[in-house]
């Protein structure tokens, strides 16, 4: 069988168990990236709302960690109503996120003093079931807590990002550990296309799928989300596949 059709199979036997377990089926929405190859590769064509996922930045700098929040901004964009998001430190630059379609309007932030604190906020407002988006910024996410996230997730039809942040390098080894989010991303920067005149051209990414259920790993090098929080093909490989490398990896169901 070929990728396409194995993706196909799991996610059916995935609503048979969801429908055994009295979870209904038909409540789960989706939201496609718009980018072909990414769509293609997850399982159902589209990131699953009503679901907790993760996201973190591809190395231990600020610029890899900008797009990441960037990246989750873009996702929630894309979405209807408010948009809940809380964080232990006020570093978050609005316009930056406004520029991924995130208007400020949009955005409740929650700043907590701690992470414990961060997570019952995150959790209140993934079973509050009327809004767009929720976002949290947190260092550590234990199995207990990524399940009672994914519960409230499926129980109210929110999608729930959980930025990965850490004040220590030694703590980026947490991102490796087991949890109950359905997708598991990692986002880069790496170099933009030469301008023919003197600018800034639009940022590009490399974004990992590190874990995902139902699907393997994969990598897409895309350009940064526009002002609709929009993905996009490299404008200058029109005709050219975004590039994947997922037979180097394989996720965990």
């Amino acid at each position: 069988m070929t990728k396409a059709t194995d993706n196909a199979v799991i996610a059916d036997l995935r609503e048979r168990i969801e429908r055994l377990e009295g979870r209904s089926a038909s409540k789960r929405t989706v939201l496609p990236f718009g980018v072909g190859a990414i769509d293609r590769h997850l399982p159902g064509g589209c990131l699953v709302m009503g679901a907790l996922h993760e996201v973190a930045g591809g190395g231990n700098g600020a610029v890899d960690g900008a797009a990441a929040a960037l990246f989750a901004a873009g996702i929630v964009a894309r979405t209807k109503g408010k948009v809940l998001w809380c964080v232990t430190r006020q570093d978050l630059f609005a316009p930056a996120i406004a520029q991924v379609g995130l208007s400020a309007g949009r955005v409740i932030y929650v700043e907590a003093g701690d992470e414990k604190a961060v997570l019952e906020a995150f959790e209140e407002g993934m079973r509050h079931g009327g809004l767009g988006g929720i976002v949290a910024e947190v260092a550590k996410l234990s199995m207990t807590a990524s399940r009672r996230l994914q519960l409230a997730a499926e129980s109210s039809g929110a999608v729930g990002i959980a930025i990965r942040r850490w004040r220590r390098p030694t703590e980026a080894a947490d991102f490796g550990q087991p949890t109950s989010a359905v997708t598991r991303w990692r986002i880069s920067t790496v170099p933009t296309k030469r301008l023919p005149v003197p600018g800034v051209g639009r940022a590009r990414w490399l974004v990992e799928l590190m874990r995902c259920r139902g699907a393997e790993a994969a990598d897409f090098e895309v350009e940064a989300c526009d002002a609709k929080g929009r993905l996009a093909v490299f404008s200058d490989l029109p005709d050219r596949p975004v590039s994947t490398r997922s037979g180097k990896r394989s996720a965990a169901g």
